[in-house]
């Protein structure tokens, strides 16, 4: 998946994001809008990970993603 699809749908993947990682606020997900660096922080600072681990659980939720959101060519 094109992050760049992400950022420009946020407001549709918003509730797919919380779905996967419950401890982020609305406030953490306005803030984070769509930028996967800033997702990955949230994700690191709400639970207490690395940022090894952030990237493989936004890796893991991306390849999850084509399924719900299959590419557009």
């Amino acid at each position: 998946m094109n992050w760049d699809q992400v950022e420009g749908n946020w407001k549709q993947f918003k509730g797919k994001v919380k779905e996967q990682w419950g401890k982020l606020t609305d406030d953490h997900l306005d803030t984070i809008a769509g930028k996967r660096e800033q997702l990955s922080g949230k994700i690191q600072e709400s639970y207490g990970i690395s940022k090894e681990e952030a990237e493989e659980q936004i890796a893991e939720w991306e390849r999850n993603q084509k399924d719900v959101y299959p590419p557009k060519y």
